[in-house]
């Protein structure tokens, strides 16, 4: 055969390919476009969607700052790059206006668009997959009887080779089949309705557990913290870790109701969780949460931790008077509305000094929380102290109201300075 001839043969071999290509993507593109879904739903069922919509946070990652509900462009941070929140109100040709129910529940419990295309694992599909059909089928009729906006989704800052969609395929092979253990202990009611608002409605894992170097949960620890999504680091939500930290039931109850608590007040994306979503819930489904997050056997109430000898007299504790003691009080008892207390302060009894560093480097924004008046803003220090006076005034801090006697290093110091820079 000659050269020619099997050249022509191959260039028709490639235009049968592309062809065949270009009509399946037709035919695909047309079928799933189909018609605009018009719902008609009880009152009851668009209540109870409602509820369930706040329950499973939907807005924090689907309502931009000043944007219409649940349009879509919020910017969501992962170590593969930025992706954003999608639009999902009944605009037929930008929302989810062509969704069936069906449709609907095979997305968020397996992590496919109607189109065929993979969701990032963002979306929290590996949580979802154990909701109930009737609990998706009443978020698909309240989001399908709410107003649609026509917005087009932000494209996704995702960079090679995570932006092939396809690679998802093996990534859910993986990971996506992993059940969640229990964090605790228990086998009540309340417990078991406490499982379901925390590990599928509310996917705390997320956020709250580990994630190995491919972006999976890590299902052997679960809500044990040190997940770094953000600028923040969520912390450990085991029993034993809650604990540690000086929690106990009736002080989770106030924190999840109202965002304040005596050992800590909502801040960065926990503020968001408590306004968009755990503030809204019945008194019931609050105290399941909280049964489940510190297990059957009531968790006792931790005592004042003892505080590390430190100097009365020294240039640490004369720049906490200087900076601090301003809004949190001479003796560190806090303002009401202004600043919270530090006695026995969540953040400064926790292990790891990662948040208090990046609260005293970024400061905090003005809170604006349910039923509360605004707490005012906390100004960042990062231009007033080094590396090295940051990473003493935490370790004053910790030791002095929090018990903690570990070190922390300016190098500590150094490095989230440098990723904070980086992120701006």
């Amino acid at each position: 055969m000659s050269k020619r001839r099997w050249k022509r043969r191959i260039l028709w071999l490639v235009l049968i390919v592309l062809a065949w290509l270009a009509i399946d993507w037709l035919i695909t593109r047309w079928y799933h476009r189909g018609p605009a879904v018009q719902v008609k739903a009880e009152p009851a069922q668009i209540e109870r969607g409602r509820y369930l919509v706040a329950a499973a946070d939907c807005a924090a990652c689907h309502t931009a700052d000043g944007g219409a509900p649940f349009a879509g462009g919020v910017p969501l941070a992962s170590p593969f790059g930025t992706i954003h929140g999608t639009n999902i109100t009944p605009d037929a040709e930008t929302g989810i206006g062509r969704y069936s129910a069906d449709e609907f529940f095979h997305t968020i419990t397996r992590g496919e668009a109607r189109d065929g295309h993979q969701l990032y694992p963002a979306m929290p599909y590996v949580s979802y997959k154990t909701i109930a059909r009737e609990d998706s089928d009443a978020i698909y009729a309240y989001l399908m009887t709410r107003p649609a906006v026509k917005q087009d989704n932000r494209a996704n800052g995702v960079g090679f080779p995570f932006n092939i969609r396809t690679g998802i395929h093996a990534w859910n092979w993986l990971f996506a089949g992993a059940q969640a253990k229990p964090a605790s202990q228990g086998q009540s009611a309340a417990w078991k309705r406490g499982e379901y608002l925390v590990e599928t409605l509310g996917h705390c894992g997320e956020c709250h557990s580990p994630r190995g170097w491919l972006g999976q949960v890590d299902r052997d620890k679960p809500l044990s913290g040190n997940n770094r999504l953000g600028r923040f680091a969520a912390p450990d939500l085991t029993p034993a870790g809650l604990g540690a930290r000086g929690w106990n039931r009736k002080s989770l109850h106030a924190y999840l109701a109202t965002g304040v608590a005596a050992p800590a007040v909502a801040s960065d994306e926990m503020l968001k969780v408590v306004n968009l979503s755990t503030s809204r819930l019945k008194p019931e489904d609050l105290q399941a949460i909280v049964v489940y997050l510190t297990g059957d056997a009531p968790m006792p109430t931790d005592a004042a931790v003892p505080a590390v000898a430190t100097a009365d007299a020294s240039p640490t504790r004369d720049r906490y008077l200087a900076l601090c003691a301003g809004c949190h009080g001479r003796d560190a008892g806090g303002v009401p509305h202004v600043a919270p207390p530090l006695h026995d302060n969540s953040g400064l009894r926790d292990a790891d000094p990662h948040n208090l560093i990046v609260a005293i480097l970024d400061g905090l924004p003005e809170h604006d929380l349910p039923g509360l008046e605004r707490m005012q803003e906390m100004p960042g220090f990062a231009d007033q102290l080094d590396d090295a006076q940051v990473a003493e005034l935490a370790q004053w801090l910790r030791g002095r109201y929090g018990g903690q006697a570990a070190a922390v290093t300016a190098k500590q110091v150094r490095e989230l300075r440098e990723s904070g820079e980086d992120r701006h």
